[in-house]
């Protein structure tokens, strides 16, 4: 069979049909623009200018009867924690002097690498408390926010923070240096709430974040819109590469609850120091880290009764023991060795080892009655022999039980 051959001009009559039905990029229909959702179709808010470029500021206003949970946000004044701080401008400073600062950052690590693109802080004016946050849409707008917060800042005289001594106050001085901006709270106090957290609640909560604080303490759980801290710097970073602003709501709400909370949780603070006993402490371990707080501060009469308090609420074995040692050993203090006494002897009965290693130092200090002294030692040893407890600790008991044992014995001449 003979084949059939293409001519030259058969396959360029072939190509000319194939071009024709090629749709050249003319005639391709124009691609669909890709979606922004700017800042401000998402967060209700404004462009402000300063001399350093425009920053977004979204603004928010809480009456002066706004409750945050169970607690108002308007604090009373606190002596006792510019004592606690060891700055009297705390007591001295007025309401409207105080700045309420939070940041949200692009990580955790510090350093000039982080920086925060959004900065919330709120202070009272004229009875509201009025909360602004400045958002850097790119890290080229980083001077316009913190010219920004300086303005704001400007009235203030004192910073309250959560974590911010750690954290939110170096980072803020990094940046304001790297920009060769004036820092707007040099010289400011600082009142950090989480060192002042974990002395009223460690030993009560297994948390002293902030968020778990404000759902325990202060009685409110975040609306749905809520983020995780850890997420927020990528949704950030989400944000920057596809200009898609609609996921910030949650990160805005965040910094928002945490800027309220933190003027929340210091008008509760402020309000359990000055009123314990009127139903604001319920808790027996409240009144027991209210006590140590006192008797640190040299507040003992105050310290004795918040201990009592706490004593008579109810509290584990554990925490009992813990309660009245610390009582006891403040009584001695005070010079009220009765009452000393009367807790030793109820706590000895309970089984607590340090109470009848106390009434043995009172019978043989005090009363100068060697037998008792050595019943009392004996009665502390037979209990630590009974305890389930970790070896080196009844090891600690034993020597210095034994020790003291030879030397009374050594007194009646056994």
């Amino acid at each position: 069979m003979a084949q059939h051959k293409t001519s030259i001009a058969d396959k360029l009559k072939q190509f000319g049909n194939l071009r024709d039905n090629i749709t050249t990029a003319k005639d391709l229909p124009a691609p669909k623009p890709v979606d922004r959702y700017e800042i401000d179709s998402v967060v209700a808010g404004a462009f402000c200018p300063t001399p350093l470029g425009d920053v977004f500021v979204a603004e928010q206003r809480y009456a002066q009867d706004y409750r945050h949970g169970e607690s108002l946000l308007i604090p009373l004044p606190f002596p006792l924690l510019a004592q606690w701080t060891a700055d009297t401008r705390l007591t001295d400073l007025n309401l409207e002097k105080y700045a309420f600062l939070d940041t949200e950052t692009s990580g955790l690590a510090g350093g000039t690498g982080t920086y925060a693109f959004l900065v919330g802080v709120g202070r009272f004016v004229q009875g509201q408390f009025l909360l602004q946050q400045f958002f850097m849409r790119d890290p080229a707008e980083e001077p316009a926010l913190l010219e920004g917060l300086a303005r704001f800042l400007a009235p203030c005289e004192a910073l309250i923070t959560f974590n911010g001594k750690a954290f939110d106050a170096p980072l803020l001085v990094t940046r304001y240096s790297l920009h060769r901006i004036p820092l707007p709270f040099k010289g400011y106090a600082h009142l950090d709430l989480l060192p002042l957290a974990r002395r009223l609640w460690r030993d009560r909560l297994p948390s002293r974040a902030l968020k778990y604080l404000e759902e325990h303490i202060l009685g409110l759980t975040r609306a749905t819109e809520e983020v995780p801290g850890y997420e927020i710097p990528w949704l950030y970073f989400d944000y920057l590469r596809t200009g898609d602003a609609r996921p910030l709501h949650g990160v805005f709400y965040h910094n928002a609850m945490d800027v309220v909370a933190m003027a929340a949780l210091l008008a509760h603070i402020s309000d359990m120091l000055a009123n314990p006993y009127d139903g604001r402490v319920q808790h027996g371990l409240d009144f027991i880290a209210l006590g140590k707080l006192f008797e640190e501060l040299g507040h003992w009469d105050e310290a004795a009764r918040l201990y009592e308090r706490g004593v008579e609420t109810g509290l584990t074995e554990a925490d009992f023991g813990v309660a009245v040692r610390r009582l006891s050993i403040l009584q001695k203090k005070r010079g009220d060795i009765d009452q000393a006494l009367r807790l030793w002897q109820e706590a000895a009965e309970r089984g607590h080892v340090y109470a009848h290693i106390e009434l043995a130092k009172y019978y043989e200090h005090q009363l100068r009655d060697i037998k008792s002294a050595i019943k009392w030692t004996r009665s502390a040893r037979k209990h630590i022999e009974r305890m389930e407890i970790p070896v080196y600790e009844r090891k600690h008991w034993l020597l210095e039980i034994e020790h003291r044992l030879a030397r009374l014995e050594r007194k009646a001449g056994i």
